[in-house]
């Protein structure tokens, strides 16, 4: 059994790889991926959502069934195609402003059944 100094004395930042803590395997991803990928029905959701960003709306894209090196790609030709910003966070595309109808027409486009949901 390691001591209470070995236990405390961990390596919590690295400039290298920077904050240790989040730093994640390739399999642990996979795996991740692959939970998120089980638990989808195939239906693309658009919100518009303002909760948490001080009044600002964001366009959010859940339930995108694709790994999360191709769905970093598609945000990224989403984010050219609405000419705004955005993020991925968790597997949920996030785009800055209300782009729900610009972004419902380019996935139905690439084949998605997509629908608007919330108000």
């Amino acid at each position: 059994m390691s001591s209470l100094r070995d236990q405390l004395s961990r390596k919590v930042y690295s400039t290298d790889t920077g904050d240790m803590r989040k730093h994640n395997d390739g399999d642990d991803q996979k795996a991740q991926d692959e939970a998120r990928l089980a638990a989808l029905d195939g239906i693309v959701r658009i919100k518009r959502e303002t909760a948490g960003r001080k009044g600002k709306g964001v366009t959010t894209l859940h339930g995108i069934p694709l790994p999360s090196d191709e769905l970093k790609t598609l945000m990224q030709a989403l984010k050219k195609r609405c000419g705004s910003g955005g993020a991925l966070k968790e597997g949920v595309i996030e785009i800055q402003g209300d782009h729900r109808d610009t972004l419902r027409a380019e996935l139905e486009k690439r084949g998605y059944t997509v629908k608007l949901a919330g108000g």
